[in-house]
């Protein structure tokens, strides 16, 4: 039984979307343009091998690590793959750091072109029209909406991400963090600070 399966039954629990997901992927499957085995493997590699979490260890490294985070800003591409990421995704990546008088952000403003091997599958607000238009017109704004609020002379620069082009936002280090692991750190770094929409949590976000 596939992973597809094992919730088959329980129909009136499923959302419009899921079903009509499922129904196109057994129309597919049944004309034999797509392997459900396929699919699977790439639904377990979502969910165990690609995502935010990928994207944390590497800005808990580049907290830790001096050396590291000079290279990942050099050259995110070639820093990345000491974690054994070498995708497509990071043939072309770009690390931009966020300081106390700049802060970074990044839009696809044609679609969605994000970094999934490292911040996972894109957010619906990532590819709305109004983040993409709103983004470059009125970053402040939006980032107001996200909840975050920057200092009046603090410059923010959108990045504008391409086919060829990814990039992810090194955030500022939480204070009271000094001594901490990088295992510790990852835990405080969230999709949407990667992005440049969020700040890290705060170690007293991560209770006891």
């Amino acid at each position: 039984m596939s992973q597809h399966d094992e919730h088959e039954g329980h129909g009136s629990e499923l959302s419009e979307m899921t079903l009509r997901v499922r129904a196109l992927e057994t129309i597919l499957t049944e004309k034999g343009y797509v392997d459900p085995s396929v699919l699977d493997s790439i639904v377990e590699a979502y969910e165990t091998k690609i995502g935010p979490r990928n994207g944390a260890k590497v800005i808990a490294r580049a907290w830790n690590d001096a050396a590291f985070k000079r290279s990942l800003l050099e050259d995110a591409t070639r820093a990345v793959t000491s974690f054994g990421h070498a995708g497509h995704v990071g043939d072309h990546l770009v690390a931009v750091e966020n300081t106390p008088k700049l802060h970074n952000m990044v839009v696809c403003t044609l679609c969605s072109c994000y970094p999934t091997d490292f911040l996972g599958v894109s957010p619906v607000w990532y590819k709305s029209a109004p983040y993409r238009s709103r983004a470059v017109r009125d970053p402040r704004g939006v980032l107001a909406d996200f909840g975050v609020s920057l200092s009046s002379d603090t410059e923010i620069r959108v990045w504008d991400s391409t086919a060829e082009t990814r990039f992810i936002v090194v955030p500022m280090r939480p204070s009271g963090t000094d001594g901490w692991d990088e295992e510790r750190l990852a835990a405080l770094v969230t999709r949407d600070s990667m992005i440049g929409t969020g700040l890290p949590k705060k170690p007293e976000d991560l209770g006891s």
